[in-house]
């Protein structure tokens, strides 16, 4: 199968990427102009690709499938206005770009999986979040909202969407995980608030494994949550955390040190927000996922050598 991979060197894409070429895939990196990649797994080479002008290398064609995981952090940096501009044209402008392109060639790929966020639903309590769940109401739900919206006109020329809408994603060298790790190797680790907020997190073997699952099952389409069937409250994540690092959790994080730290709607977005989400449509569609219980599977990452 030839496959497009937008946002190819980031944490997801990486992986993603390296598997595919493994399972003898061939892999088309989208890169836009400047973006270095550092060689690759036999199988995979990079296009070019430039959101902003429509342009796209003719290697592309003849494409099968297309995973389109482009987008800047969300965390790396306050949300200003033009962080804000930024994080939406990076995701909505972009995808929007990537439609176009793909519904003008001759053959087009059958299926499309576009990145989208457990942003989505907002901050929901102790409300169990299935797909079939509404948005919330915030700058992440209405990003995550219009995201989706625009990888959905790919319908029209009778592609497959598929919107995994992926949570906290788990691995010992990039995302999260690292920076959640600092305070506890610092010995000022702690909860966050009361602790009670929700996190659904998956591992990042599941997300690649995950991804692999939807391109090949044909009956999958529209939204997925990309989490772990069992979310853990604050407290257990942290607990957990600090277990396995051999630290203390004594410090709990107070709401207005983060909302000073990182701005008010920033801190409630990422932090103080809660998302009890779970992957019914994974579950419907037979998906059995590599880690499901927290304890477990943070330990196993953090003894991987990656």
């Amino acid at each position: 199968m030839k496959i497009l991979v937008t946002g190819a060197t980031g944490l997801v894409g990486t992986a993603l990427v390296g598997a595919l070429a493994g399972d003898g895939h061939t892999v088309c990196r989208l890169v836009r102009p400047q973006t270095r990649t550092e060689g690759g797994a036999y199988g995979a080479f990079d296009v070019a690709w430039n959101p902003e002008t429509g342009e796209l290398g003719g290697a592309a064609v003849g494409a099968e499938g297309v995973v389109n995981l482009a987008g800047a952090s969300i965390a790396d940096g306050r949300w200003t206005a033009a962080r804000k501009r930024l994080l939406r044209t990076s995701r909505v402008d972009a995808t929007r770009a990537l439609v176009a392109v793909l519904g003008k060639m001759n053959a087009k790929p059958s299926v499309l999986v576009s990145a989208s966020a457990i942003g989505f639903y907002g901050n929901r309590g102790d409300e169990v979040l299935t797909e079939s769940s509404v948005p919330g109401s915030d700058f992440l739900s209405d990003l995550a909202r219009d995201w989706e919206a625009e990888a959905l006109r790919a319908e029209t020329f009778r592609t497959r969407v598929v919107l995994p809408r992926f949570g906290i994603i788990l691995a010992k060298h990039g995302g999260a995980l690292p920076k959640m790790m600092l305070p506890f190797r610092l010995g000022v680790g702690g909860r966050i608030v009361s602790g009670q907020q929700w996190m659904p997190w998956v591992a990042l073997d599941d997300v690649v494994e995950i991804i692999k699952f939807v391109l090949s099952t044909r009956d999958v389409s529209g939204p997925i949550n990309v989490v772990a069937p069992e979310p853990v409250r604050n407290v257990e994540f942290t607990r957990a955390l600090a277990e396995a690092l051999r630290r203390p959790a004594l410090f709990p994080a107070p709401a207005i040190a983060l909302r000073i730290a990182l701005g008010h709607e920033m801190a409630e977005a990422l932090l103080l927000s809660s998302h009890r989400v779970v992957p019914a449509a994974l579950t419907r569609a037979g998906y059995r996922f590599l880690h499901s219980q927290f304890g477990p599977a943070l330990k196993g990452i953090l003894t991987t050598q990656r």
